[in-house]
């Protein structure tokens, strides 16, 4: 979700700021998890798509209560551009990923956000070389990634096909996201919550129409729903879209944009050990070594672009 990163005017309270960035830590982190138990006996396109439904109109009634003048039509298409790739395509491809690969390998490919930002915005976008920090980082990045999603001979070919199928629709998610990132500043967006709710509600609209047309559902299949993934929808409505970006919209606006980008490489860790304690996931020792060199490759992009 995008959310411009400006130098903070004044030192937030010590407090607020740890509350916060434990927020978005756990919060995120968590995300993956719920993710997994909201779509384990639905499909995923049609409860990414309720998510995205109830938190888009929760953000968009929010903010024309508390004064957001009504959007015009270059916003709304702007702001839904933007929802199409950072909710549509990369959340709903993460959606769909987690039925591939265990949710702590997800997070982690998805930490690599920073790797597709970097690549794309040099060759495409500010056309500037990165340090040689951040292009090691980089390389570092995606020989993480094949280790995560590495086949091997101890691995069943229904597992490696997988493994496949899961890795590269979360690399998909990182290159939607990346874009959607890249453009947001380029575009004119109303206010962040407004713009929030409007992006939440295009996505919704563009997963359900998808989803209809490819998963065995009807507009009601919501009331057919196991408590578990409603329960599992509530909480990535209600921690994930709203309080977490709360804190993370908070945390940009009165934190360095360093210690923001710390969520990059927390979150994943969060992931994984949220997987393992809850959702009975097992990580072979290469997944464990991939993971690693992840979270070092996006440390190093850190801090090669400060």
């Amino acid at each position: 979700m995008q959310t411009v990163v400006q130098a903070p005017p004044q030192s937030p309270k010590r407090l607020t700021l740890w509350l916060a960035l434990a927020s978005v830590y756990i919060l995120w982190g968590s995300t993956y998890l719920f993710i997994h138990f909201m779509t384990e006996h639905m499909p995923p396109l049609y409860m990414a798509s309720m998510r995205f439904l109830v938190a888009g109109g929760l953000l968009y009634g929010y903010a024309r209560l508390t004064g957001a003048p009504r959007p015009t039509w270059t916003h709304v298409r702007s702001a839904g551009l933007v929802g199409l790739l950072l909710l549509g395509l990369a959340n709903g491809s993460v959606t769909v990923a987690v039925h591939y690969i265990p949710t702590g390998v997800a997070a982690m490919i998805a930490a690599l956000v920073p790797v597709f930002l970097l690549s794309l915005n040099w060759v495409t976008f500010a056309k500037t070389r990165p340090s040689n920090l951040a292009l090691a980082g980089l390389l570092l990045g995606l020989l993480g990634v094949y280790l995560l999603i590495k086949p091997d001979k101890f691995q069943s070919a229904n597992t490696a096909s997988n493994n496949l199928i899961g890795g590269l629709l979360v690399l998909l998610a990182d290159v939607a996201w990346a874009v959607g990132t890249l453009l947001s500043p380029r575009l004119p967006l109303p206010s962040p919550f407004l713009s929030s709710g409007i992006q939440m509600l295009v996505a919704a609209l563009a997963l359900f129409l998808v989803s209809m047309a490819t998963e065995p559902v009807t507009p009601l299949s919501i009331l057919n729903a196991p408590p578990e993934a409603l329960g599992a929808m509530a909480y990535l409505v209600v921690f994930g879209s709203i309080i977490g970006f709360s804190s993370y919209a908070w945390l940009a606006r009165n934190a360095p944009p360093a210690l923001v980008s710390t969520y990059a490489y927390v979150n994943p860790v969060i992931a994984m050990l949220l997987g393992t304690l809850f959702a009975g996931e097992v990580f072979r020792s290469q997944s464990l070594i991939g993971a690693g060199i992840v979270v070092a490759g996006v440390v190093l992009i850190t801090l090669g672009r400060k």
